[in-house]
């Protein structure tokens, strides 16, 4: 059978891409923790990790390293999130206390995420130098990988923290994944970015009702 978890392991062929079991398997799994996100259902996180793990595989063979090291933060930051959101208050199983940050933190993020995210892709221009026996190839568009890493980084944490705006970010990463995954010739993930985008505005629509509804029931 060869290696399953290969991305020269073919699932299937769809309209002349071909599909490999580490894509497929992580990309439904991944459709499935965002959809369960947006409805404040803890599950979103044990599904979440495996496909995290899934993806860890698959961006390190397409020589993205800075995904690849992006996985292993949201690996960290899922059993976070599942720990603080099985502590919250949870109607039907859902959680019911999200919430925006006060101006103070949200200008702070900003800035930390654009300061880092600068120096996150001078790094990865150059990782293929300081550790060649890891990264033997140069990155692939490592600023403007670093920067959606970087942003994703900070709306994980703000999304494990229950605070809404982290859909405003996962807005911002899917518009750039579309086109970088389109041209990194994995299609699918692309495809993937454009339900994920359709997906993340209706998340923040679901989790600036329910902090509406909170301020009014208050």
């Amino acid at each position: 059978m060869g290696n399953i978890f290969s991305v020269d392991k073919i699932a299937f062929t769809i309209l002349g891409y071909p599909m490999s079991y580490v894509e497929f398997i992580g990309t439904v799994l991944y459709l499935w923790s965002v959809w369960l996100i947006a409805k404040r259902n803890i599950l979103t996180w044990p599904i979440g990790i495996i496909s995290v793990l899934l993806y860890m595989i698959l961006f390190y063979q397409i020589r993205l390293y800075s995904d690849t090291i992006e996985q292993i933060y949201y690996l960290g930051a899922s059993m976070c999130g599942w720990w603080i959101w099985n502590k919250s208050p949870k109607d039907n199983g859902q959680i019911t206390d999200v919430k925006y940050s006060n101006s103070k933190n949200l200008i702070l993020w900003v800035v930390l995420t654009g300061i880092i995210s600068v120096a996150f892709g001078f790094l990865m221009s150059r990782i293929h130098i300081l550790l060649p026996a890891v990264f033997p190839e140069a990155a692939s568009f490592p600023y403007l990988d670093a920067i959606t890493t970087i942003m994703s980084f900070s709306a994980m944490w703000l999304m494990a923290q229950k605070n809404t705006e982290s859909w405003f970010y996962w807005i911002i990463v899917d518009v750039i994944g579309i086109w970088l995954y389109f041209v990194k010739d994995v299609k699918f993930i692309s495809l993937l970015y454009v339900i994920l985008l359709i997906m993340a505005f209706n998340g923040l629509s679901m989790w600036h009702k329910s902090t509406q509804n909170k301020s009014a029931n208050r």
